[in-house]
């Protein structure tokens, strides 16, 4: 038996283990995978939204260049504007080009006109729209040849993007409140990983300080300078959507947490429950068999006694048939009891409740108790008074509680066996008390003493006899009946073991 223990423990913590190890580590392995889609969010609904714009951008790439070479140029007091179809004036600064001659009153302009290296004859005829770094800066021109000469403008950005959004009303289909505007072109400040730090770093710092961009897409030359964009004008709409996606996954991440702590928790518990319960079966088995070994040895030793005619003298004959008798109703009360622990936890004890009297049910188990003769020097007071209200129980079942309760305390008693059972009526409870002057039972004791096979382990109950389900069964029949069994036990002075049992209803 003790060797038994350890080897259930064992297999327990080996088949604990394997669970965490199948069930722990994969799930560990999941969530670092949520965790790698929870930072990449951003990036993956920046994707999703700069795909969404895509095919809007391609068109307005194509429609804008159009839009400005329709537009015409108009001479006011010698310097030229640019006028679109319907008026609005599109210009800043103006500039003359004949030969290689350049003629302005912006001093940057001229200067990146001088730079490129620009003519008269490298400008086609008619009007020509392109970009050009401009003190470090993209800007827009438009420019109209005639013969050698060539005038030009330098386009406003904010009129250009004025006439952008005109044309961007029909393709604008999104609930989400955006603008497309002109943006410069981002040139990487270094090749390599360097480089593309720097790049993100510029990007990241643009999107903090101003609009974010949605989706941008860089213009045909000659207008490469510039690139156009989706800006949102409320609400970040990236970081709404990647917020709510991440709430959404650690939201799911701590169900998932969740779901497994309580599925590992409860599997665990049931592996317990299972193997606490293989070891309390073998402990059974372990027991009754030595109970059983007990009587059933004495009454094979009486009757090859008597078999074989070695007891001549009809006393002695007589004592060795009541030692029989003895261990036979001993024997049989233990199978009676084990049988009886089984039909109530199959749910197959059957309980007839009659109205009974309280000094029936006593008187009932007194008798009973009497009539095993273990009282010897046991002195037994019993108080019961008069005009106790009456109970609805099976009588068989409550009697045998309360028998249970008389054995225990004169098996545990030790040497001082005074045993007291009183009986008084509290509120809608009738308590049956029964009370000894024995060793008493220990705190950790008091409450596993009434789970099945369970014996307080001491030098007394080593020498006594049982099955350690005397209190099991006597608590579920007292619970059958809507009753509860208190305990009252001091080490040394003895115990008090009370049955509360429902008064009948009127």
């Amino acid at each position: 038996m003790p060797s038994s223990q350890p080897s259930i423990i064992l297999s327990f913590r080996r088949t604990f283990a394997l669970l965490i190890v199948l069930v722990v580590l994969p799930s560990a392995g999941l969530s670092g995978f949520g965790v790698v889609a929870i930072i990449n969010e951003r990036a993956a609904v920046e994707k999703r939204l700069e795909a969404a714009w895509q095919g809007t951008l391609e068109s307005l790439a194509e429609e804008l260049p159009q839009a400005l070479r329709a537009s015409r140029f108009h001479q006011v007091e010698g310097r030229s504007r640019l006028l679109a179809p319907d008026g609005r004036v599109l210009s800043t600064t103006s500039f003359h080009l004949q030969g290689k001659q350049v003629d302005t009153s912006d001093a940057e302009l001229a200067t990146a006109l001088n730079a490129v290296g620009s003519s008269a004859e490298d400008f086609p005829f008619g009007t020509s729209v392109f970009s050009l770094m401009v003190g470090g800066r993209a800007a827009l021109l438009a420019a109209e040849r005639h013969g050698s000469e060539v005038h030009g403008v330098r386009l406003s950005q904010e009129a250009v993007e004025a006439l952008l959004a005109e044309r961007t009303e029909g393709w604008v289909s999104s609930s989400e409140p955006v603008r497309f505007a002109l943006l410069p072109r981002q040139e990487a400040t270094g090749e390599g990983l360097m480089g593309k730090l720097a790049l993100e770093v510029a990007q990241a710092r643009a999107n903090a300080l101003g609009p974010q961009v949605l989706a941008e897409r860089v213009l045909n030359p000659p207008l490469q300078d510039f690139r156009l964009g989706v800006l949102a004008t409320g609400e970040d709409p990236i970081a709404r959507a990647s917020t709510r996606n991440r709430v959404v996954y650690v939201v799911l991440l701590a169900l998932f947490y969740l779901t497994l702590t309580f599925g590992v928790a409860y599997t665990g518990r049931v592996l317990y429950r299972e193997a606490k319960l293989s070891r309390m079966k073998t402990d059974f088995v372990s027991l009754v068999s030595h109970e059983l070994r007990t009587p059933v040895t004495s009454i094979r030793m009486f009757i090859e006694t008597l078999a074989l005619g070695r007891v001549k003298d009809p006393a002695q004959t007589q004592q060795v048939l009541q030692m029989l008798t003895q261990e036979t109703e001993r024997l049989s009360t233990l199978i009676e009891r084990v049988l009886d622990w089984s039909r109530i936890e199959s749910g197959r004890k059957e309980y007839h409740r009659e109205l009974q009297p309280v000094s029936v049910l006593v008187e009932s188990a007194v008798s009973a108790f009497r009539a095993q003769r273990l009282e010897g020097d046991m002195q037994l007071t019993v108080d019961v008074p008069e005009h106790l209200p009456p109970v609805q129980v099976d009588r068989d079942a409550i009697a045998g509680a309360l028998l249970n309760l008389l054995q225990n305390a004169y098996k545990y008693s030790g040497e001082d066996k005074r045993i007291a059972l009183s009986v008084q009526a509290e509120g809608k409870w009738v308590n049956f008390s029964v009370e000894d002057h024995g060793m008493g039972i220990a705190p950790r004791d008091r409450k596993r003493i009434f789970e099945r096979f369970y014996r307080v382990d001491n030098l007394l109950t080593r020498k006594t006899e049982g099955s350690g389900l005397g209190l099991a069964i006597t608590k579920r029949l007292v619970e059958a009946h809507g009753g509860r069994i208190l305990l009252k036990s001091e080490l040394g002075k003895g115990s008090r073991f009370t049955l509360q049992i429902p008064v009948a209803k009127a």
